[in-house]
């Protein structure tokens, strides 16, 4: 199985929604796991009615596999700009590909950029500084969960 071919299959199925691509990638022996993401969530319903429409596409008589449909959850990565939209207002964790490291809420999206409002530090002295960041320069980020 080759990923650029199931890729087609999820974006055929996600086209005119909300619902978008975040990944797919194939293990040995045709594990096939894709994550998939949306402007307003993901449901149960999105990965099961995606796996379904797979599933028809897909003949395990010539090749047999498994496949895992999900949402890219609250602890995977970011990967897309249009990710970041959906979470203006959260807290993140960016870590620069030069090593840095980030936290704060973001504040807003650019085409090629992000904005960010790191946390003042009071101990220490530092104050709240707004940081603008280029998608380029980013090498992770990962929204902070918290249940205050």
């Amino acid at each position: 199985m080759i990923a650029s071919d199931i890729a087609n299959l999820v974006e055929e199925r996600l086209a005119g929604t909300d619902k978008f691509l975040v990944e797919v990638f194939i293990k040995p022996v045709n594990r096939i796991f894709i994550f998939i993401d949306g402007d307003h969530g993901i449901t149960i319903d999105d990965c099961v009615s995606l796996s379904r429409f797979i599933e028809s596409r897909l003949d395990r008589e010539s090749e047999d596999f498994e496949l895992n449909v999900s949402s890219a959850g609250a602890d995977y990565p970011i990967t897309l700009p249009r990710q970041y939209i959906k979470n203006i207002g959260r807290s993140l964790n960016v870590k620069l590909k030069d090593e840095r490291t980030l936290s704060g809420q973001l504040e807003a999206v650019g085409e090629d950029s992000i904005t960010i409002i790191t946390k003042e530090n009071k101990k220490k002295k530092i104050p709240a500084e707004t940081i603008t960041v280029r998608l380029d320069e980013i090498e992770e980020s990962k929204v902070i969960i918290s249940f205050k």
